[in-house]
């Protein structure tokens, strides 16, 4: 229990301290290059984890990278992430998700996100701005081995992995995502 607090409580100050300074794109050029090495990584590691993953990056039209999301809640929950985005594999520029939530929900945890897009037309919502996931969608989580089965749903397919912390919730809400294009 000890342990779980102090998981919970860096996570909460950071959120609630962070988000007001998020900002979509990384400061300089180190925090862009640590982002561009997290996500190369978080990629490799989805790929060796999850062998029926490669077939979304082959296969789909842009996807979004996310190595680190802090999430963390107490009745009130939210997340945060920046991540990079990829048009038919190359680079094209930087997005953040924000997430809140509100329920039965008690802890703190870190985790990667990559979300897919199938077709040009999805893509094209998720760079205007105008991309949600509502309360009632939900990522694989790759550790479950449910990716092998998994598919996309409204031209998206979404892949979750923890990293650390513990998190009990039955909370609703829903990630919102914000996308700056590289110069």
């Amino acid at each position: 229990m000890r342990t779980t607090l102090l998981l919970i409580l860096p996570v909460l100050f950071a959120f609630t301290v962070g988000l007001g300074s998020c900002s979509t794109s990384p400061g300089g050029d180190h925090e862009k290059a640590a982002l561009r090495e997290e996500v190369q990584g978080t990629i490799q590691i989805f790929k060796f984890r999850g062998a029926h993953i490669e077939r979304f990056f082959e296969g789909a039209y842009g996807y979004a990278v996310f190595p680190s999301i802090g999430k963390g809640g107490i009745g009130i929950g939210g997340a945060y992430g920046r991540g990079e985005v990829y048009e038919q594999g190359r680079f094209i520029g930087y997005c953040d998700m924000t997430q809140a939530t509100i329920g039965l929900q008690l802890g703190g945890q870190a985790y990667r996100e990559v979300i897919f897009f199938q077709n040009v037309a999805t893509f094209e919502r998720f760079k205007s701005g105008n991309f949600a996931f509502a309360a009632g969608a939900s990522a694989v989580a790759v550790e479950a081995g449910a990716s092998t089965t998994a598919d996309y749903s409204n031209g998206v397919a979404a892949f979750t992995m923890a990293k650390a912390g513990v998190m009990g919730e039955a909370a609703i809400g829903g990630q919102k995502f914000s996308f700056l294009p590289s110069p």
